[in-house]
């Protein structure tokens, strides 16, 4: 587009330096054909009309006359090539700087409006990624329609221009470096995100992956990450976060040999669960599948798996490659927030965990439609550990346990206790199971 506007803008201008051309190239002609006309008069045919009423003095003063005329025509006609050549010159010089003209507006106007075309090819990309898409076999009764459309959070439309500016890259090429900006669109519940065609940036010198089941407890090399989107750069920083001040999303949960290494191992029979001891609560073997959420960096997926039960883990990577080390130890990351309905049909999970993350952080009553969700995909008889849940003293028989008993699930373990650093903040661990009818 910013081609045709140049090349119009320069043909504009070029034709009326052409018009001011002819002008001046028809006033010569003028004159030279007068010029002719004189000596077509005095020379031609009829001038015996002039010759026969003139004397031979007269004669030789207009032949000096026509060929001074002759003379002048020869320098007018030298003085026209001069003129044309200083023309063509001047035309060469008028092109060139009308082009650097047009460069230099082209320059600022591609500066003034390289965001709103960014944003367009975003758009527009965005637009094709929803749909709708035809069915290239026509109407299809499972569907009940002829066309399919692309899912997208409802809150994607409401941060139109974010989600405008995610859209916005090179076909085929390397996605940008946004996984800022994408987790910003989850956490203002913009989830799912559409499908983007560009292929998102490789780890440099990336080696293969730990094999299990040492990997579940090595930390893995630093070449299988990207790291341009966190603070820090290696694992070792990572690591050693746990050494400065200030708060960051599990603080230790990086160092597989500390702290991770110990939790859920011991049952203090209060609000520190074991998992055998939970595992216990049920037949052997039927527990077997189950979600963590916000799980961190997978430790209890890890010592779930060493017990033969797979766990999903959801996370998000909060300044830290949350995901990305849940799979480099071998297990199932899931990169969703507390706000997507779970990903798993009615009836099919034997267990749900989740440690801390479900709290009095929430809204109550997001948290309530998170609490029935939890509820749905457990199998009848699964279980809920809901491991280390924090709130207000005041809160605790006002709020969280009626909206746990509206919820429906009985009871198995349950211990209240007081947050050591903060006497008015209590902790419940819980372990909950869904009826059988």
């Amino acid at each position: 587009m910013g081609n045709e506007a140049h090349d119009q803008q320069y043909s504009n201008k070029l034709q009326a330096y052409g018009h001011s051309q002819k002008h001046k190239l028809k006033s010569i002609l003028l004159v030279i054909l007068t010029n002719l006309v004189t000596i077509y008069i005095f020379t031609g045919p009829i001038s015996f009309l002039y010759h026969s009423s003139t004397s031979p003095r007269d004669s030789n003063s207009i032949l000096m006359e026509l060929n001074s005329t002759k003379a002048q025509l020869v320098a007018t006609h030298s003085l026209l090539s001069e003129l044309h050549h200083r023309l063509n010159s001047s035309n060469l010089l008028v092109q060139a700087l009308l082009i650097d003209l047009t460069r230099q507006q082209e320059k600022q106007s591609n500066s003034a409006d390289q965001n709103q075309v960014s944003l367009k090819v975003g758009s527009d990309e965005l637009s094709f990624a929803l749909g709708p898409h035809k069915l290239p076999f026509g109407y299809s009764p499972r569907i009940g329609s002829d066309e399919i459309h692309l899912p997208a959070g409802a809150s994607c439309m409401r941060l139109h221009e974010e989600l405008t500016q995610y859209m916005a890259y090179e076909i085929g090429g390397e996605c940008p470096m946004d996984d800022v900006l994408a987790q910003r669109l989850m956490l203002k519940g913009c989830e799912p995100f559409p499908r983007r065609r560009c292929r998102p940036k490789s780890p440099t010198n990336y080696v293969e992956p730990t094999p299990l089941p040492e990997s579940l407890w090595t930390t893995p090399p630093d070449t299988s990450i990207v790291w341009d989107a966190y603070a820090c750069k290696s694992y070792q920083c990572l690591i050693d976060r746990k050494n400065k001040p200030g708060s960051y999303d599990c603080k230790n949960c990086f160092d597989l040999q500390g702290e991770e290494k110990s939790k859920w191992i011991f049952d203090d029979g209060g609000l520190d669960f074991g998992i055998d001891q939970v595992l216990a609560t049920k037949a052997m073997g039927t527990v077997r599948v189950g979600l963590d959420i916000g799980g961190e960096t997978g430790t209890f997926a890890a010592r779930m798996r060493e017990r033969n039960v797979i766990i999903i883990t959801s996370t998000l990577n909060l300044d830290g490659p949350f995901n990305n080390i849940i799979a480099s130890r071998g297990l199932v990351p899931m990169h969703i927030s507390i706000s997507q309905r779970f990903p798993f049909f009615d009836n099919t999970l034997d267990i749900v965990h989740s440690m801390d993350v479900l709290s009095n952080w929430i809204p109550d009553t997001m948290l309530e439609f998170v609490l029935y969700d939890v509820y749905r995909v457990l199998r009848p008889g699964g279980l809920f550990w809901l491991d280390h849940f924090f709130c207000f003293g005041s809160q605790l028989n006002k709020t969280y346990v009626p909206m746990l008993d509206r919820i429906g699930f009985n009871r198995l373990r349950w211990h209240v206790g007081t947050k050591l650093d903060r006497k008015n903040v209590l902790y419940i661990s819980a372990l909950m199971e869904k009826p059988m009818t």
